[in-house]
């Protein structure tokens, strides 16, 4: 079943004198239980996206454009009050280094109790705790963390509090926009594992927000490669990671080591992202591209599916829009 479906969304922050092209004309899918990888290089539009997602971004500098269906709700259409009902009951995020969005002063208990009661004034305060103490023990905490403060936990253990947290109303869709980032390489495995297991027994889907094309590929089903606001591929997980069609997609693999397979020379895609106050004539990628061919200069390719419902924009694959 379609859980979230994103048609040619747009988000331009624009100032007094000059306007950015953050995301540019995206569409993309989740089926319920079809986790999402979203990868690229920072700038890429990511998380742009997922906050576009949650309608978190400023109303008086951010332009969002396009539709957004979630359960068959547009949520670009949806008033302040509605949007207060689906989120966190049914759309929750897990944020950037999210560890430094609990109050120091507060024991983290009365924190996520706040929270819980903001979709329930009337609940019962021992269900609360009961609820809250059953997610910490999901997550891989003990239940003595209730009466803690956040100085007294450790990066990991407060990234676990903050999952914890998204999945108070057992919402079917979670956005992990880089959690998983500012932890060590350890760490960040169990979360990755936590966050596996509560898809499984919560029939929870996940939508992840990376520049790690590691964690897309141990944890996801779908994968969305992204650049300069763009979508260049889209497509299953093991048809995109082992044989990337897309030039793009083949510069960060080969600039991604491995630990299996034949050794290569690690080397990065040359060049920079492009000025996002401009749009480019033809193919956002051709400044950098190695397979640039004439065309690619003069005419934005298209939106092209190949097998397996895979997506690329390329224009080895098809002609223009």
């Amino acid at each position: 079943m379609e859980l979230l479906d994103i048609k040619k969304l747009s988000v331009n922050y624009h100032s007094q004198d000059k306007r950015i092209f953050a995301v540019n004309d995206v569409s993309l899918s989740i089926n319920q239980g079809e986790s999402l990888g979203i990868v690229g290089e920072s700038g890429s539009g990511k998380s742009t996206l997922a906050m576009a997602v949650l309608r978190l971004l400023p109303e008086k500098t951010a332009e969002v454009s396009g539709e957004i269906q979630f359960k068959g709700r547009d949520l670009l259409k949806c008033t302040s009050s509605e949007l207060k009902e689906i989120r966190w009951k049914e759309l929750s995020v897990v944020f950037q280094k999210s560890m430094n969005a609990l109050s120091p002063v507060h024991r983290i208990g009365k924190q996520l109790e706040d929270v819980y009661r903001v979709h329930d004034k009337n609940a019962n305060k021992q269900f609360v705790k009961d609820r809250i103490t059953k997610l910490f023990d999901m997550v891989n905490l003990s239940d003595r963390v209730y009466n803690l403060y956040p100085h007294e936990l450790s990066g990991g253990m407060l990234q676990r509090v903050s999952i914890a947290l998204s999945l108070l109303h057992e919402p079917p869709l979670v956005i992990f926009d880089e959690a998983t980032t500012a932890l060590d390489v350890v760490t960040q495995g169990q979360i990755l594992d936590e966050i596996k297991r509560l898809e499984k027994d919560m029939n929870m889907t996940i939508m992840i927000i990376t520049h790690d094309v590691s964690v897309v590929a141990s944890s996801c089903k779908k994968v969305a490669v992204m650049y300069a606001g763009q979508l260049m591929e889209f497509g299953d997980v093991n048809d995109i990671l082992v044989k990337p069609s897309h030039p793009y997609t083949q510069g960060l693999l080969c600039s991604f080591p491995t630990l299996k397979g034949e050794r290569i020379n690690l080397r990065g895609i040359p060049g920079s992202l492009p000025d996002l106050g401009l749009l480019p004539q033809g193919c956002v990628f051709a400044p950098r591209c190695e397979k640039v061919m004439d065309i690619c200069h003069k005419e934005k390719p298209a939106d092209m599916e190949l097998s397996n419902g895979r997506k690329t924009a390329c224009h080895m694959y098809g002609g223009a829009r």
